[in-house]
């Protein structure tokens, strides 16, 4: 396949670590002049004798020029993170001696790394398949213990692992089939269908939860947005200060005195709300500030994926809260009624609006219930408890050949099920195998590849 593609031989450079000053800046290169390269500056060991999987220290010099002492770590091929030779330079970390280095080292041979071109490289040499390859970028976006968890499971191939043992089943029954159009004229049949039908019935149950776990894992990755509506004076400030545990938002008794929308991050349960508390929406105000803000708040809840409506329990009637649900319930995915300022007459509260379902009671001046309030809001973006052992689909590409994958199953159980003959049902057999090679990368070309990897960062 390397040979296939072109400019895989050439030697690749980049900074691995963060730009910047720091007391450590890594820079890896891998290829085949690799060693040769880092040997010539490097004259207190002779490189390609020492063993791989060990580390050098010594000056690193480029035409008798010092650059830096450094510490070289060695990885000969294959046993290296892009199957080729591997040298990581750990210098100190001035961004000074960082470009010095590469510059020495593009100078002497290699060229700088595009992103993801490492990576790209470990795929293009088997150490990685394309779904374990991608896990490794969500695992350097990851920002919480679920999305670490996410993609580390799939760096581990547990994405992979869910298809692959169906999918070398389905090959071979492919394979059956196909000897059978050789034999075509002796009416014989290698392939049983009974056994191929309940194979594709249990591929098609794996591909339905791998495609339902999508959800959870758009959340797990990119977070829940939260929109705080509701009526001027309803405490939204409050409530966003209040699960902020800070002064994020400017509270007062003025109505109107949020005017733009304001955007705040908060982890619960190892899940990102996006928190936006927006202006009051009233029906009429002659302030054109204001005026926009509202417009914007009605755009934030169209875009966000739960509606908090904050409610002042002792201000608004039932009815008026009926056609509020009722116009959340056609413009939210999902949202949630929370009463405010209930910390009296609670009891009383309760009854009076004891017909919404979806409804919570809060005070967030004096955090009653706040608590409890995360929790629902978790419930209701995870629907359920985030099970780390579980395969979970956090990649749209992989959700979209995922579809297609269940379409095509649906072609070969009504193949089956209409007697269709061999020729046509192999067909919609590599149609299926199609789409699952499009996940792993058993089925891929240049350009995909150019685009999956263009969105890794340049070390990697």
């Amino acid at each position: 396949m390397i040979g296939k593609l072109g400019g895989w031989d050439d030697t690749i450079v980049a900074l691995a670590t963060a730009p910047g000053i720091g007391a450590i800046a890594v820079i890896r290169v891998s290829g085949k002049k690799a060693i040769p390269i880092i040997n010539n500056m490097f004259p207190s060991k002779d490189l390609p004798q020492q063993a791989s999987h060990t580390l050098h220290v010594g000056l690193l010099k480029y035409k008798e020029e010092p650059l830096d002492e450094v510490v070289i770590s060695l990885y000969k091929n294959p046993r290296s993170y892009t199957g080729e030779d591997v040298i990581e330079i750990s210098c100190h970390g001035s961004p000074f001696i960082q470009e010095k280095i590469i510059r020495a080292i593009t100078e002497s041979g290699a060229r700088l790394a595009k992103p993801g071109e490492f990576t790209q490289r470990a795929f293009l040499n088997g150490k990685l398949d394309l779904a374990q390859a991608e896990a490794v970028a969500d695992l350097i976006a990851s920002n919480t213990e679920a999305s670490r968890n996410a993609a580390l499971k799939n760096i581990r191939g547990g994405f992979s692992t869910s298809l692959q043992h169906l999918r070398e089943q389905l090959i071979r029954f492919s394979a059956l089939i196909e000897l059978e159009l050789d034999f075509a004229q002796e009416d014989v049949e290698f392939a049983d269908r009974k056994q191929l039908y309940d194979l594709v019935h249990a591929l098609q149950h794996n591909t339905q939860q791998l495609l339902q776990s999508f959800a959870l894992g758009n959340v797990i990755k990119n977070g829940v947005q939260v929109a705080i509506v509701g009526k001027p004076n309803a405490g939204k400030s409050t409530l966003l200060n209040t699960l902020l545990n800070e002064n994020r938002a400017i509270v007062s008794d003025i109505a109107g005195t949020t005017r733009d929308t304001i955007e705040e991050v908060l982890n619960i349960g190892g899940v990102l709300f996006r928190l936006i508390d927006t202006a009051g929406i009233r029906e009429h105000t002659a302030d054109i500030i204001e005026s926009i803000g509202v417009e914007k708040s009605y755009e934030k809840m169209r875009q966000a994926d739960v509606v908090l409506y904050l409610f002042d329990v002792q201000e608004t009637q039932v009815n008026e809260l009926k056609l509020i649900e009722e116009e959340l319930k056609k413009n939210a995915v999902e949202y949630l009624l929370v009463g405010n300022k209930a910390d009296t007459n609670e009891e009383a509260i309760r009854q009076k609006f004891a017909l919404f379902n979806n409804l919570h009671f809060i005070s967030a001046k004096n955090n009653l219930h706040v608590d409890t309030l995360k929790q629902k809001l978790l419930a209701i973006s995870i629907n359920g408890d985030i099970n780390t052992e579980a395969t979970v689909v956090t990649n749209a590409r992989h959700y979209e050949a995922l579809q297609k994958l269940a379409g095509s199953l649906e072609d070969v159980l009504h193949g089956l099920d209409e007697h269709v003959t061999g020729d046509f049902l192999a067909l919609d057999i590599r149609q299926s195998l199609h789409y699952l090679g499009l996940i792993t990368g058993e089925i891929t070309n240049e350009d995909q590849l150019d685009f999956i990897f263009s969105k890794f960062c340049i070390g990697k």
